[in-house]
């Protein structure tokens, strides 16, 4: 479709966030004094009277876009569109409360296998003590898409926006990363190879973890309780969804810095390390690259330090640098180089 102009902008000239850029740069519409954070974070935030602040987001998947079902079961399908929607709320450092689900289906979808996709849904919200309150169901004529908006709480002054990063904030990261993007690579695999012969069984019994990594993320609601227990407050967060290099550039935008991280402390399990050059794939790329990990990304002051800096599940990455420095990567032999985002693109 065009505008009335007769001009016409290809989406993919501009990518999932310069659309939304030009959706917010529009304006217009009401103005409700309750919303403090609108479009442009991982959750909207809205004051309530009772002095927190309600969290909303929402995510869509769509078939043969974000999953392939000839290699995703149902459940854990369920299970990963409700983290992946937590974890927006994990990365305002909130808590999720409620969820609504929407699907479309095709005819080819039975009623068992809706149960079975829901199945993991409330096992995921069991897991992440959200109670499922509604949402709706359409027919499709292209396959399943599930649309999730999920409602959490925060504190005014607990919540942490991509905007909060201060110059010579240490640069962390939880959990390791390149996991969920190496496991893709195998499920790939082993499908090409099913399509050549239906008959073979597949060979993932050695890659259970990075499997899982991209099969079931899991929302890293437990770092939410772990900087409580801790006393820290990330000045800034986001979760990786995109691959680390994608949101330092969100992070980078919205506070109006600049990034330099250490190749050496970026953080990555063996399988993986060892699986992506089996692929002869460079990890470091995977890491940086590779996309949804759904691990949380975030600055801290370095008077938090100490607190951090022997964390099982935290690992110092770099620092904030000025603007006009730009996204450096320090490799291992001690050359700078520039940052490039290279991972999900949504058009």
């Amino acid at each position: 479709m065009s505008n009335f102009s007769g001009q016409r902008t290809e989406l993919s000239s501009i990518g999932e966030f310069g659309l939304i850029d030009r959706i917010r740069n529009m304006g217009g519409g009401f103005k409700h004094p309750n919303t403090l954070k609108s479009i442009g974070d991982d959750a909207a935030v809205i004051k309530s009277t009772d002095g927190t602040c309600l969290l909303l987001s929402t995510d869509l998947l769509a078939e043969g876009v974000h999953f392939d079902l000839s290699y995703m079961p149902l459940k854990h399908l369920g299970y990963k569109a409700v983290s992946v929607n937590v974890s927006d709320i994990a990365a305002m450092n909130g808590k999720p409360e409620q969820l609504l689900v929407s699907l479309a289906l095709s005819n080819r979808f039975s009623v068992e296998a809706v149960e079975e996709l829901y199945a993991g849904m409330l096992a995921a919200c069991e897991d992440y003590s959200v109670e499922l309150v509604g949402g709706d169901t359409t027919s499709s004529k292209s396959g399943l898409v599930i649309s999730i908006t999920v409602l959490g709480k925060a504190q005014e002054q607990k919540i942490c926006y991509r905007s909060g990063a201060m110059l010579h904030d240490l640069l962390c990261v939880s959990g390791d990363l390149g996991g969920a993007f190496v496991g893709l690579q195998l499920l790939a695999r082993e499908k090409a190879e099913w399509e050549v012969n239906p008959a073979m069984t597949p060979q993932l019994e050695a890659y259970d973890y990075l499997v899982m990594r991209q099969l079931k993320p899991t929302a890293r609601m437990d770092m939410v309780y772990q900087f409580e227990s801790l006393g820290l407050q990330p000045t800034s967060m986001m979760d990786i969804s995109d691959g680390l290099a994608s949101e330092l550039f969100h992070l980078s935008k919205a506070s109006g810095l600049g990034f330099r991280v250490y190749e050496d402390k970026l953080p990555i399990d063996q399988q993986t390390y060892d699986t992506a050059r089996e692929f002869g794939l460079d990890p470091t790329t995977c890491i940086m690259n590779g996309g949804e990990d759904y691990e949380l990304v975030f600055t801290l002051p370095q008077s938090d330090f100490e607190k951090v800096k022997n964390h099982p599940d935290i690992s110092i990455i770099g620092h904030t640098l000025p603007m006009e420095e730009g996204l450096q990567l320090m490799s291992k032999s001690g050359q700078l180089h520039p940052i490039q985002a290279q991972g999900w693109r949504h058009f």
